[in-house]
């Protein structure tokens, strides 16, 4: 499974794909200021991550100008451990090689890495759409919310539970590839330990989600590696594969390669009543919206937490702007090959692509559990965030005032940690011992000296 090293600490059941490395943080606030569920603090002059708010969006690892966190994914080595090797690309690979023309290229590279076959994610995601417009029908609740993204999933877990039953509530085009692989590769007599199935991924969310799968019991992923990593890998084998070399693997379809860029899945699906929004801080935006009532008529949101979909995830090589024209050029090359791989007969599905678990709130962000301290607490909170500035400066290693309040309640921090707060203790403090002398009436160096002589 994932590699992650000593440092991680569990989060309830799971481990997380973003880690922190304490020797190269420098303890600035640039990473505070952007997570999305303030699940980080600086503490001590290094940046602390709270387990229990983190949702591996990856957030903090673009925003970190010292390289301190990263996401811990899978070697490519770790694909020697199994006989038969299934490599499941997302559709973002594609758009990291400049002029590409034929997926197949992408596809053949893999194989000459050491992959005995790929399933495209891709495909998978044609199935997962076919899926999806019969059961978006019979959902009552709207609008619907993809749950395409594990970090919007786990965001909604956190910071909007009342949106839970909005979520669509089936399996990601990733896990639908890695099903439908493996029973290929059993029925060329493979045995279940034999096979290894490796996801190639953009995003650190999608190697959590192999660790702790939502909506479903166990992953039948068995490692992710990330588009980042392998890159440099494939990029060593392209001379070796020329035009008459190339393999004939592609069985997707532009509509599920499109699913890489923000409106992708909403385009393949037709509803007409659809956005499409990027970007983790956009999402929170028009959940908010979604709650409040205000969002106005819309059956179906997309929600992606990289700007730009997939293509802007933190673990990819090329810019997302340039990654989504590659992307889009691809459309041209495929029409040749749309009729001939929409004939393709591909594996019948024999299991269910519906959620099988419940996919519950994470209330972390609650005081307490019992409902009378975690009104007292509540209490003592808004009157510590009354006393405070409420510049949000995070000079105290909190995001906001509001934060450094509550983490004042939970223990986690003291008042004086606000350096106007400080300052205003000193300030007091010194005119105390100035009330303090005068009460005590030191005798001068002076009289000191007067005495002396005497």
């Amino acid at each position: 499974m994932l590699g992650y090293h000593k440092g991680v600490e569990k989060m309830q059941t799971y481990l997380h794909s973003v880690t922190l490395r304490p020797e190269k943080c420098k303890g600035c606030t640039d990473c505070i200021k952007r997570c999305p569920t303030e699940a980080i603090r600086v503490r001590n002059g290094k940046a602390t991550i709270i387990n229990e708010r983190c949702i591996d969006c990856g957030m903090c690892i673009r925003v970190c100008r010292h390289h301190a966190k990263r996401a811990v994914t899978d070697p490519l080595s770790q694909i020697r451990k199994y006989k038969y090797k299934i490599a499941l690309p997302a559709p973002t690979l594609y758009a990291q090689f400049k002029e590409l023309q034929d997926v197949n290229f992408i596809l053949t590279l893999l194989r000459k890495i050491g992959f005995d076959s790929v399933y495209e994610v891709a495909k998978a995601a044609g199935r997962v759409t076919e899926m999806s417009k019969s059961l978006f029908q019979s959902l009552n609740k709207r609008p619907v919310i993809s749950s395409a993204c594990p970090a919007i999933v786990r965001l909604i877990q956190i910071r909007f539970p009342s949106l839970i039953e909005n979520l669509l509530p089936i399996m990601s085009p990733m896990e639908v590839a890695a099903r439908i692989s493996k029973q290929q590769a059993k029925a060329l007599g493979y045995k279940e330990e034999e096979i290894g199935v490796f996801f190639i991924s953009p995003c650190p969310a999608k190697a959590t989600d192999v660790r702790n799968p939502l909506g479903i019991e166990k992953s039948y992923v068995d490692g992710v590696i990330s588009i980042r990593d392998l890159y440099l890998e494939l990029l060593c084998y392209v001379k070796e594969v020329s035009p008459e070399t190339i393999e004939n693997l592609q069985k997707s379809t532009y509509d599920g390669i499109q699913w890489a860029m923000s409106g992708g899945e909403g385009k393949a699906l037709g509803i007409d009543k659809y956005i499409a929004v990027d970007g983790i801080e956009n999402v929170i935006r028009v959940l908010e919206q979604v709650e409040n009532g205000t969002l106005g008529d819309v059956d179906f949101i997309e929600a992606l937490a990289c700007i730009g979909g997939c293509l802007g995830g933190p673990l990819t090589v090329e810019n997302s702007f340039i990654a989504k024209s590659r992307l889009q050029r691809l459309k041209k090359h495929e029409q040749k090959h749309k009729q001939f791989i929409n004939s393709l007969r591909d594996w019948d599905l024999s299991f269910s692509i519906q959620w099988s678990k419940a996919v519950d709130s994470k209330p972390v962000l609650t005081l307490d559990k019992d409902m009378q301290k975690a009104m007292e607490k509540m209490e003592k909170l808004d009157k510590i965030y009354s006393t405070l500035p409420g510049i949000d400066c995070g000079s105290c290693g909190a995001p906001t005032c509001r934060a450094l309040a509550e983490d004042i309640v939970r223990g986690q921090a003291h008042i004086e940690d606000c350096v106007f707060m400080l300052r205003r203790r000193v300030i007091e403090m010194a005119q105390s011992m100035v009330q303090l002398s005068k009460k005590l009436s030191f005798p001068t160096m002076g009289q000191i000296k007067k005495e002396n002589e005497q």
